[in-house]
């Protein structure tokens, strides 16, 4: 005979299931945590990839998007805390913006100097998100024609 849990048992059950929820719901959250700082440590600092390397790269992506029919990507998107003044300069449209870049941002934008900008590719940096109303990501787009 099979036997019914009494409405006590049964809520043991939900609660013990409800705590493993928010446990995964912790450690998920934990382990976003250390990739977000993990991706912030990576772009901080210098690729160490050379032009040629950025160029064959850069040469796969615009394939890519050409295929594709359109003429911009976006290149690279991150925290408005990589730059020394939180992206303020970028959302103002301020002169000298760049100046506030580093890391891997920095990087990209010395490297269209040097080698997009003669070949007629433009860039853009923007604020692409705003949680809670405050800056957040910011997004590069390269684009041409």
């Amino acid at each position: 005979m099979t036997k019914l849990p009494s409405a006590k048992e049964l809520l043991a059950k939900i609660a013990d299931a409800e705590g493993a929820k928010a446990s995964a719901a912790l450690k998920a959250q934990a382990a976003a945590e250390a990739e977000k700082h993990a991706m912030m440590e990576r772009l901080s600092k210098p690729s160490g990839l050379t032009d040629d390397d950025l160029l064959e790269k850069a040469s796969i992506i615009f394939s890519r998007t050409i295929e594709n029919g359109l003429t911009s990507v976006q290149v690279l998107r991150f925290p408005h805390s990589l730059c020394t003044d939180n992206a303020r300069a970028i959302n103002q449209a301020e002169e000298g913006w760049e100046n506030s870049l580093t890391g891997i941002p920095r990087e990209l934008h010395e490297f269209r100097k040097r080698q997009l900008q003669p070949r007629g590719y433009h860039i853009r940096y923007e604020i692409i998100s705003y949680p809670g109303g405050m800056l957040g990501d910011v997004g590069v787009t390269i684009s041409w024609g």
